[in-house]
């Protein structure tokens, strides 16, 4: 087998590969490449608020459609095995081997020193919610948070799920999350101001006695994790730009219940969270504008219980 150790954490990060991964293993070559700079954060990440936001070609565009159904494939086999008694740290191997198997690499594992390959955020947790050995039990809602670097490129999606039986509340948390989603993707199109896409959003939440999360945002992605534009997901919001065909980024709204959008952080200055211990959701995709509309490089096939 092969030991790589990422960047500035050493060995105290090493990813063991088995020997019949090891061609595959490559693709982490990749991803060292980019995480090359101090405190694991990429250079190119430090310019990111000063770029434009790109126009993919044609050869951009098909390898992000690759990597995004990568991706999808990772986040339904993950979520597949969501049940009570599991762990959060089993899920994450389970999205860091199969991430493996695909010739990819997991882009949060080491991204600003994240030390798992993907974000699992529990009950109250709006995001970054980090794996350990806390089982999930009956009633809990998890979301899971996944992205891939394949190839050069990074695909970004997750979806909020049911443990075992959850409350009504809890089951129109989440509906009332995908619903918001899907309202601000379908005016997604080329002229479509980004500042519009809060305004989609706000009042499906409002509706249904929830908030909308204002300390986070969508964001472009491409060659990078993390990049222009910024995508606010509340009404009233100050973000510039317009859609044209050719940019790709996530929406991803963050719903609380309850009227409270403000977001505490853990000690581990990773895990956010509602100050009043409220639950929350998540939903996000991975768009491309398209020179008619939206293509979503990430969807997924429609969820019962979402219905």
């Amino acid at each position: 087998m092969v030991i790589l150790a990422l960047g500035p954490l050493g060995l105290d990060a090493a990813i063991v590969v088995p020997s019949d991964h090891q061609a595959e293993a490559r693709c982490t070559r990749w991803y060292l490449e980019w995480l090359q700079s101090l405190g694991s954060i990429p250079h190119s990440e430090r310019l990111r608020d000063a770029l434009t936001i790109k126009i993919l070609n044609p050869e951009e565009q098909e390898a992000m459609r690759t990597v995004c159904r990568l991706a999808r494939e990772v986040l339904d086999i993950a979520a597949a095995a969501v049940r009570p008694g599991i762990t959060t740290d089993e899920i994450d191997a389970i999205v860091h081997e199969e991430t493996i198997k695909r010739g990819a690499y997991p882009s949060p594992l080491n991204y600003r020193e994240f030390p798992k390959s993907v974000c699992t955020s529990v009950n109250e947790v709006i995001c970054h919610g980090i794996p350990d050995q806390r089982k999930l039990e009956e009633g809990d809602i998890v979301n899971l948070d996944v992205t891939l670097y394949y190839k050069g490129f990074h695909g970004d999606l997750n979806e909020t799920y049911p443990v075992g039986k959850i409350s009504e509340e809890s089951q129109k948390l989440i509906r009332t999350t995908r619903k918001c989603l899907d309202a601000a993707i379908a005016i997604c199109k080329p002229g479509t101001l980004f500042r519009d896409l809060g305004k989609a959003i706000e009042p499906i939440a409002r509706a249904q006695g929830c908030s909308v999360v204002r300390n986070y945002t969508g964001h472009g992605i491409h060659n990078l994790f993390h990049c222009v534009p910024n995508i606010a997901h509340y009404a009233k919001n100050k973000m510039t730009g317009t859609m044209k065909a050719g940019m790709c980024f996530t929406i991803e709204p963050m719903i609380n219940l309850g009227s409270s959008w403000e977001v505490d952080h853990w000690p581990d200055n990773w895990t956010a969270v509602t100050v009043d211990g409220k639950r929350s959701a998540q939903f996000e995709e991975t768009l491309l504008i398209t020179e008619t509309g939206v293509e979503v490089l990430t969807a997924g096939k429609p969820r019962e219980d979402l219905q």
